[in-house]
């Protein structure tokens, strides 16, 4: 109803003359508006939509490679939740014995640890993130390779060549709307947008189409650092924190017993913490819903936390809540390969394994125990996890590659999709030159040898 109130509107304005005279793009797309009101601009080799981790990764590897690549981003800085989401540490880079997200993952890990003194230099896991300072980096490596960055630009709708070819992407922003034309493009929307309007086939949530709990993180200042640094953990998994007391009482209703928290710089501590429970990222109305009420839990884990510890946050507030919703399920695009729970357990090596993952199976949702592996154990991760079923020129990077929903508890953050990303931007432009731009058909064991020259990690 409100999306047929919507064109009907946009009729009102003289956007578009009828409804029925929308030409639609494809059964996935939606519709678009009259192909005069659509600039084209053509040229480019590789398009990455999506500017957070897997989103940068990609474009940089894409131009080292070679490719004239285009960035496009909504927002108006790189790096995803890491910045603009305001994720407050990095999930752990080592698998408890060494690095194991190397390439440009390690490469951006080190420079975003300089934002961050307080921190140990040989810190690997959970170290904070300064995203102010995180931001910079991003911005840095990505001109410094070569990409042209556009910020505050939609994806719109994407044009099909063909069945499994992308024609264009139709962007949406402030020069109205333009069709960007490349050779292979890389979807890093975190949702799988580009894929899923191009015609891939996809997953989201379980068999019910429940996703996982999501997150509006936040960060108080004038903290009192002395009491907060030696004061009692403050993270759900102390049975000690004061959280499961604030919980108990009943007096904060929005929030519950998740709750991460760093230190970010002197004074300053930012948390990953509360769920907005089975909120569909793809429906504009629920993301505008799961802002407000983000905001609202932030604010009662602030009450909360000066009245059970007045010493150390009497004098907090607020400083920033995420402009940037923390969402950790939504599309799965089906590629070549899904990799599924069951190569988790297995600890899995794949002969076209791209990078090394060891995050636990961490799933946001009511029951779900998590699992960890011992020290030094990992998995390979599959190039064909990358590779859309049904799509020539399209490639996926970060949160929307090809997995089930319980192994996505694990390969959906932050590490495992800055190495997705320098791989498919270096598949992109391999594709480009030994395949007609079919990355399904790329040779993948020079792939290997060039991740590997780069000092990626993988059996």
């Amino acid at each position: 109803m409100r999306r047929r109130n919507f064109i009907k509107n946009m009729g009102a304005l003289g956007l578009v003359s009828t409804v029925s005279s929308l030409p639609a793009i494809n059964k996935t797309s939606g519709y678009t508006l009259p192909k005069s009101s659509i600039k084209v601009e053509d040229g480019w080799d590789v398009i990455v939509v999506g500017g957070g981790p897997g989103g940068c990764t990609a474009a940089i590897s894409a131009a080292r490679e070679g490719a004239k690549t285009l960035l496009i981003e909504g927002m108006g800085q790189l790096g995803g939740m890491g910045t603009t989401g305001m994720i407050p540490a990095w999930c752990p880079f080592s698998d408890g014995e060494k690095i194991i997200y190397r390439g440009l993952a390690e490469k951006i890990f080190i420079e975003s640890k300089k934002g961050v003194a307080h921190e140990k230099k040989d810190r690997l896991d959970w170290v904070s993130i300064n995203p102010e300072y995180l931001m910079t980096v991003y911005d840095q490596m990505v001109t410094e390779a070569g990409v042209k960055v556009l910020f505050f630009s939609r994806l719109a709708s994407v044009k099909m060549k063909a069945n499994d070819t992308v024609d264009a992407l139709v962007i949406a922003n402030k020069s109205g709307l333009t069709a960007f034309k490349a050779k292979v493009y890389i979807d890093a929307t975190g949702d799988g947008d580009l894929a899923a309007w191009a015609g891939a086939t996809f997953k989201k949530g379980d068999e019910n189409g429940v996703v996982q709990s999501s997150t509006l993180c936040f960060s108080f200042a004038n903290v009192d650092t002395y009491n907060y640094v030696n004061g009692p953990t403050l993270h759900g998994g102390n049975a000690n924190s004061p959280i499961h007391e604030a919980v108990k009482s009943g007096k904060y209703p929005l929030i519950d017993s998740h709750f991460c928290n760093n230190l970010i710089g002197p004074n300053v501590v930012q948390f990953n913490a509360g769920h907005i429970v089975n909120m569909d990222s793809t429906d504009p109305w629920a993301v505008s819903e799961a802002m407000i009420k983000g905001r609202n839990i932030a604010q009662q884990y602030l009450q909360a936390m000066k009245d059970l510890q007045p010493k150390t946050f009497g004098s907090a507030f607020i400083v920033k809540t995420g402009s940037l919703l923390g969402v950790r399920d939504s599309r799965r695009i089906e590629g070549d390969y899904i990799f599924t729970v069951d190569d988790w357990l297995q600890r899995r090596t794949f002969e076209d394994e791209i990078g090394r993952n060891s995050y636990y199976l961490d799933v946001h949702k009511a029951g779900h125990k998590s699992i960890h592996y011992k020290k030094g154990e990992s998995h390979g991760i599959p190039y064909r996890c990358l590779t859309p079923k049904g799509l020539k020129n399209v490639l996926t990077a970060g949160r929307c590659i090809s997995t089930d929903e319980e192994a996505f508890g694990s390969l959906r953050v932050m590490p495992p999709c800055l190495v997705t990303g320098e791989a498919a931007g270096m598949a992109a432009q391999h594709a480009i030159k030994q395949s007609d731009n079919d990355v399904h058909k790329i040779d993948v064991h020079y792939l290997r040898k060039r991740l590997k020259e780069e000092n990626q990690y993988f059996l």
